[in-house]
């Protein structure tokens, strides 16, 4: 077989058939040259598709023996995507030898970018769907909140009273011997936060009998007037007593 007339012909053969972007990089002592392939839908400058060269150098025996091949230039490519790739066209030429075969390698190997993009657009819209559940369930717990238990109240009081400094006041007005204000014996009384907090958990309702207040028209009040006031002037004072006492105490 005379291989450098068989290289020549194909040489020829692949400059018609990819006119314009076969590239010969030498001629001696063998043919180097470089196919530029891409996959459907590719874009450049963008992260659709897939593309690469593929560089092929002849062998003195070539097509009897293999031909060298590397892959360069390539966009997009996963970590691992060139020696697989490599890997697919070394068994291509093994079932190939005897024959001119860059075409065949040419086309299975673009063959295989359409392939792997399928796959990694898969990947892609699969990773962005999770990335998209995993947001809404953050967004949808931060709209829910962290549930009112009798602990996290407990937690959530200390804390609070430690930032406005009610613990502190409270030991300072123990040690002065100075009065709280209303305010302050509130935020201060433990039994408050006892009573509410049995209220809660006792989970009891106030229920209104309605039917006490549907004859208020039949009652006569009017002649009652006075006594109320003075009644009331009487709690009032009663009142008033009753408060001075507590302060004073």
């Amino acid at each position: 077989m005379d291989y450098k007339a068989e290289q020549c012909d194909e040489i020829e053969a692949l400059d018609s058939i990819y006119s314009g972007e076969l590239n010969i990089l030498e001629t001696e002592p063998c043919h180097k040259f470089i196919i530029p392939i891409k996959s459907e839908q590719y874009e450049p400058d963008t992260n659709n598709g897939l593309a690469c060269d593929l560089q092929f150098t002849y062998s003195p025996k070539y097509p009897e023996e293999p031909l060298d091949i590397q892959i360069e230039n390539s966009e997009n490519f996963e970590d691992g995507d060139e020696e697989k790739l490599h890997q697919y066209l070394m068994e291509q030429m093994s079932e190939n030898l005897g024959m001119v075969m860059v075409f065949t390698l040419v086309s299975a190997a673009q063959e295989w970018l359409n392939v792997q993009w399928d796959k990694i657009k898969f990947h892609r819209e699969e990773a962005k769907a999770k990335k998209l559940i995993e947001e809404e369930e953050a967004e949808r717990r931060r709209f829910e909140g962290t549930r009112v238990t009798v602990e996290t109240f407990m937690k959530w009081k200390e804390q609070f009273e430690d930032e406005m400094g009610y613990a502190k006041r409270r030991e300072m007005a123990a040690l002065q011997g100075k009065k709280l204000t209303g305010r302050e014996l509130f935020m201060t009384d433990k039994t408050l936060n006892e009573s509410d907090l049995k209220f809660l958990d006792d989970g009891e309702t106030v229920r209104v009998d309605e039917r006490l207040f549907q004859n208020m028209d039949d009652l006569d009040l009017d002649d009652d007037n006075n006594d109320d006031e003075n009644d009331g002037d009487s709690y009032k004072i009663e009142s008033c007593r009753e408060i001075n006492c507590l302060s004073n105490s």
